[in-house]
């Protein structure tokens, strides 16, 4: 299966939950509906013409400064999915606005959705919903804010830790 078969798949499977798709440079993209995204991944893993049986990546982007996107969603949560036995690849998204950055947690679909969500989490301050454990994963506990936001002050001091006598 291609990648344009593969979009279209994902249209006709979940229609307006499928915000938009394209191929822009041969990267088969979707952009999935906040509330579509579970059932969205559980399809791609588990159907057998898919079969996305790696989370390859999960990340986020901030586009607060982004020409042609100050009134759109501030964040994407962005999803690399690849298939060992098909050998293809699609990528969804996931916009999410600043005032309710949340997303359905991935890990009990792919367990090292656990790691990639901590850190954008820890980085971009994206929740997770039901997710086992969401703490800072690069920053420590005391760390103020998130440091990969587009608005996060560069000079910003942050509070001296050091060994626990």
């Amino acid at each position: 299966m291609d990648g344009q078969a593969i979009l279209r798949r994902l249209r006709s499977t979940f229609g307006s939950g499928i915000a938009e798709t394209h191929d822009h440079r041969g990267d088969h993209t979707a952009v999935v509906e906040r509330s579509a995204i579970p059932d969205v991944l559980r399809v791609c893993r588990d159907d057998a013409d898919l079969g996305f049986d790696v989370l390859m990546d999960l990340t986020a982007v901030d586009y607060l400064k982004y020409p042609d996107r100050e009134f759109g969603p501030r964040f994407e949560v962005v999803y690399h999915l690849y298939s060992l036995s098909h050998n293809h690849r699609v990528r969804l998204k996931v916009r999410v606005e600043e005032d309710d950055a949340r997303v359905p947690s991935a890990t009990d679909l792919w367990p090292i959705a656990n790691w990639f969500e901590r850190e954008v989490w820890d980085m971009f301050g994206i929740r997770f919903d039901d997710h086992p454990d969401l703490r800072r994963l690069l920053m420590y506990e005391e760390f103020h804010g998130h440091p990969l936001r587009k608005d996060y002050p560069v000079n910003k001091r942050q509070p001296l830790i050091g060994p626990k006598v």
